[in-house]
């Protein structure tokens, strides 16, 4: 099964690198390439906006779910394919965890990273098996490699915990992974032991 849904999480900030904002819009127009629906935040600022307009560009479709809080900032992208304005964001990332067949991780900040741990954990609880596919852009996300071998080195996760993403660094690896059937649901009475 390939994927036909992607939930795509990524910064929101305007204040990144150049490289960061060309590698992310060459990843829309993969994914647009590709018929793959991006399902993300609904911003229309730093490399979430990138991200939509290079899907959009290319022809792709792109969904936006984006909490009430912040579209009352006037935050949202107005040219999505569709956009839903839900109460909080709890409810947000339930609703993008529900439309999606898998996860693509981009550089990002906190919010990145709450999403991340967030849809790790319910993976490692064996609440789902949908493919994470990490991007280690330009090397940003080795320090979080780093941090996850740090955890499983000092017993406050298992090995098979390395499993529940996979890292890519180019995107041919990444079109490969998006190819790729669903992960083995994980046994959750092993995360104890």
């Amino acid at each position: 099964m390939s994927v036909l849904n992607l939930c795509v999480y990524c910064g929101s900030a305007n204040r990144i690198a150049e490289k960061y904002k060309l590698g992310v819009a060459d990843v829309g127009k993969l994914l647009a390439e590709q018929n793959i629906r991006v399902i993300y935040g609904g911003a229309r600022t730093g490399l979430m906006g990138i991200l939509a307009d290079s899907v959009l560009e290319a022809g792709g479709k792109v969904m936006g779910i984006i909490p009430q809080a912040v579209a009352e900032h006037e935050m949202q992208h107005t040219g999505l394919t569709e956009l839903e304005v839900v109460d909080t964001l709890h409810t947000r990332k339930q609703a993008m965890f529900d439309r999606s067949d898998a996860f693509l991780i981009l550089p990002g900040g906190l919010g990145t990273l709450d999403e991340l741990f967030e849809i790790m954990t319910w993976k490692q609880l064996g609440m789902h098996n949908k493919h994470i596919i990490i991007y280690n852009m330009h090397g940003f996300w080795k320090p979080l490699q780093a941090m996850v071998d740090h955890i499983v080195a000092h017993n406050f996760a298992p090995v098979s915990h390395r499993t529940l993403y996979c890292m890519v660094s180019s995107m041919g690896e990444l079109l490969t992974e998006l190819g790729r059937d669903r992960d083995p649901f994980l046994d959750p009475n092993k995360k104890w032991l």
